[in-house]
């Protein structure tokens, strides 16, 4: 970063040192688990999306096992996270694609990773920077929000604030940065109720949506 992005700068240290235990909130140990948490997580809570897989990720354990599921069976076992017909599709369609295409394993590119049904930037992203070690920025709908009030980004396509994010992220910091937007949106810039007068960067914020 430069000295003109000097508020940027300060944006981004106060969030570090208010949240120094940042870390994404589903459960997964391997690849295959986060990527169908991921899946399941979008329009749900990851609290919820946890409560699901703590039992799914018991019986299915390879992408043989999702991609053999039967979908009537599956959309029941996922129906609390919303959505749940097209996210069942998606994840045996998904699976089937790995087991065919990917020897069973989840690739770490993101030009092989949207390939894969059900799988966007952001669902790419999340498993690049938290089980590749690579540095990504996933735009999910937290660290849109939040992007969007502190003034870091402006476009409505998740995809192009990704992009805005990228300018002023240091490479090297970018997964942990995209952790701590999160976190900053779960526990203090809520969607319906910000908790304006617990925020760090208040002072760097001049939102609509300030109480």
């Amino acid at each position: 970063m430069t000295m003109s992005n000097n508020r940027v700068e300060k944006i981004f240290s106060h969030l570090e040192k208010a949240y120094p235990d940042a870390k994404l909130v589903l459960r997964y140990t391997n690849p295959l688990e986060l990527l169908v948490a991921t899946i399941l997580a979008a329009q749900c809570t990851d609290e919820r999306v946890n409560k699901v897989t703590e039992t799914l990720f018991k019986k299915y354990r390879t992408a043989r096992d999702y991609a053999a599921a039967e979908q009537a069976v599956f959309e029941q076992e996922i129906r609390s996270t919303g959505f749940y017909k097209n996210k069942a599709k998606n994840i045996i369609a998904c699976n089937k694609t790995l087991e065919e295409k990917f020897r069973g394993e989840v690739p770490d590119r993101i030009e092989d990773l949207v390939t894969l049904s059900g799988v966007g930037r952001k669902t790419a992203n999340v498993l690049l920077g938290n089980v590749f070690g690579n540095q990504a920025i996933a735009v999910d709908t937290h660290v849109f929000r939040v992007s969007h009030r502190l003034k870091l980004a402006q476009s409505k396509d998740p995809d192009n604030v990704e992009s805005e994010l990228e300018k002023i992220i240091p490479c090297d910091k970018r997964t942990h940065t995209c952790l701590i937007l999160g976190t900053h949106g779960r526990r203090t810039c809520l969607a319906r109720k910000p908790l304006c007068k617990e925020c760090v960067v208040e002072a760097w914020c001049d939102s609509l949506d300030k109480r």
